[in-house]
């Protein structure tokens, strides 16, 4: 998979190449990460990008024609051969990033262009002919695009076959099924009140499973009960979270 990153700080959004799960699946070839700063495609002399807004008002808006020319250099970059991508503007304004978009996006074999705004934000006109969707990661105001989309890059990777080193443990994270994730315990067992549950010393796998499908719901209902509202459970996830309920009442 390719990720294009449109950023006025295309150093910053490099960072990923060297730590974690992301700077592993580069090393490995299994998603590439190109940078592009539109002042290299800027016409002006001092590489300027952005002007004052029509109509007054504070602040700057980066320029189209930049942003143009630098998407032809990475359409170019890409190759005619390939399907066009999707180019996606993180925004205050669009729709909430969540793991059904981090599963969608990591689904796409060849990947998207993400566009990291700056100033007041970008000339109208290029979002209505170039932006495919615009990304929110909530309702909050950066300062620009690059924290937003290297938070896509690295929710959108760890899901790609290969790069995490257990298959499994993406499957169990936080939202994968619509629940949090249960609460996870190691060495040393500890005892009396620092003890682990007993059930996850017992050797007996399926009592684990229902132990921590049982958590699972428990907690989502502690802390995000709007999440169980669009899940349609089954009798057991019903009786497993009624008996969690019922041991948690203040």
């Amino acid at each position: 998979m390719r990720i294009d990153v449109i950023s006025l700080f295309p150093e910053w959004v490099r960072q990923l190449e060297q730590y974690g799960v992301v700077g592993r699946a580069l090393r490995d070839g299994k998603l590439a990460l190109h940078a592009w700063n539109p002042r290299d495609y800027s016409d002006d002399a001092n590489r300027r990008i952005d002007d004052r807004p029509f109509g007054g008002g504070p602040g700057m808006v980066m320029q189209t024609r930049p942003l143009e020319q630098t998407l032809t250099a990475i359409r170019a970059a890409r190759g005619a051969e390939e399907t066009r991508v999707p180019l996606i503007l993180l925004s205050p304004r669009g729709p909430r990033f969540d793991q059904a978009w981090a599963q969608s996006l990591a689904g796409r074999a060849q990947g998207c262009i993400l566009l990291c705004g700056r100033y007041e934000g970008i000339d109208q006109r290029f979002i209505d002919r170039h932006v495919d969707t615009m990304l929110s990661i909530g309702d909050i105001v950066l300062s620009g695009g690059e924290l937003p989309a290297m938070l896509v890059i690295d929710a959108v990777a760890r899901l790609m076959p290969g790069v995490l080193g257990d298959a499994d443990s993406a499957a169990e994270d936080s939202f994968a099924r619509g629940l949090l994730d249960h609460p996870h315990y190691t060495r040393p067992a500890g005892t009396g009140d620092d003890a682990v549950p007993d059930v996850l010393l017992s050797g007996d796998h399926a009592a684990i499973a229902r132990w921590r499908e049982q958590q699972a719901l428990g907690w989502t209902w502690l802390h995000r009960p709007d999440l169980l509202e669009g899940i349609a459970l089954s009798a057991e996830q019903k009786a497993l979270l009624q008996a969690f309920i019922a041991n948690n009442r203040v």
